[in-house]
C-alpha cells in the first residue's frame, strides 16, 4: 500500500480554503452604486436626480467615455450608465472595456434616432439601454433588467469555469489511479479510495493529490532513464 511511501509531499503548514472572516469581499452593498457617462450636463443633473430619489447612490460622474471608464474601474460600482455618443471614447467603446474587465454591468442611454445602435451596443456588452428622453419610471425597470442579465450571465460563466474545473480533475484523478493502480497493485476503486484520504488527511484537493502522484511517477521514471544512461 502507498501509505508507507505515499507519493504524495503535503505542504507544511496547509491554509484553510476558507476566506478569513474579516474578508468583505462578498458583503452586498445598502445601495445600488452607479457611474453616470453622459456629455450633456443638463441630463446627467436629471438622471442623477431621479437615481438618487429612487435611492441609488451616484459614485462617479463623467462628461466622456475615456472618464467614464477610469471611474468604473476607480470604483468597481454596481451599474454603468453610458450615453452612446460622447468625445474621447464613445459609449460602445467605453462599454467593451468596461465589460472585457468585468468591472460591472452597462446600460446605454440612446437617442430615439440611434436605435440602429442598439445592437451594437448589445455586441459591446450593454445587458439594457434606455431611449431618450425618458421618465423616472423607465429608468428603475432598465437598471433593473441591466443588473439582473448581468448576474445571470456571471452565474453561467462561474457554472461552465466549475465544469471545466471537474472535468480537469477528473482526468488527473483517472491518470494518478492508472499510476497507482500499476505500480501498487492497487484495485481502481482502491486507489480512488486512497486519493480521497489522501485528500482529507492533508488537506489537500483531489486535483492536487493526483497531480502529485503525476509528477512523483514522472520523476521516478526519469530517475530509472538516468540510471540506464
Amino acid at each position: 500500500m502507498p501509505d508507507q511511501g505515499a507519493p504524495v509531499t503535503a505542504p507544511e503548514s496547509p491554509q484553510p480554503v476558507d476566506a478569513p472572516d474579516d474578508d468583505k469581499s462578498h458583503v452586498p452593498p445598502l445601495t445600488t452604486r452607479v457611474v453616470i457617462a453622459e456629455d450633456e450636463a443638463l441630463i446627467r443633473l436629471d438622471l442623477k436626480e431621479m437615481l438618487e430619489e429612487e435611492g441609488y447612490t451616484v459614485v462617479g460622474e463623467a462628461g466622456d467615455g475615456e472618464q467614464a471608464v477610469e471611474l468604473a474601474r476607480e470604483h468597481k460600482p454596481d451599474l454603468v450608465i453610458l450615453d452612446v455618443k460622447m468625445p474621447k471614447l464613445d459609449g460602445i467603446s467605453a462599454a467593451e472595456k468596461i465589460t472585457e474587465e468585468s468591472i460591472a454591468p452597462v446600460l446605454m442611454l440612446t437617442a430615439f434616432s440611434q436605435r440602429d445602435l442598439v445592437e451594437r451596443a448589445r455586441d459591446a456588452g450593454a445587458m439594457a439601454y434606455l431611449v431618450k428622453p425618458f421618465s423616472k419610471s423607465d429608468v428603475v425597470p432598465a437598471i433593473e433588467m441591466a443588473v439582473s442579465r448581468y448576474t445571470q450571465l456571471k452565474e453561467l460563466e462561474k457554472e461552465v469555469a466549475d465544469l471545466s474545473q471537474r472535468l480537469e480533475t477528473r482526468k488527473l484523478v483517472d491518470r494518478a489511479k492508472s499510476i497507482l493502480q500499476t505500480e501498487y497493485g492497487l484495485t481502481e476503486p482502491a486507489a480512488f479510495r486512497w486519493i480521497q484520504k489522501t485528500s482529507m488527511d492533508r488537506r489537500m484537493s483531489m486535483q492536487q493529490v493526483a497531480e502529485a502522484v503525476i509528477e512523483d511517477a514522472a520523476e521516478k521514471k526519469a530517475g530509472k532513464a538516468a540510471d540506464k544512461g
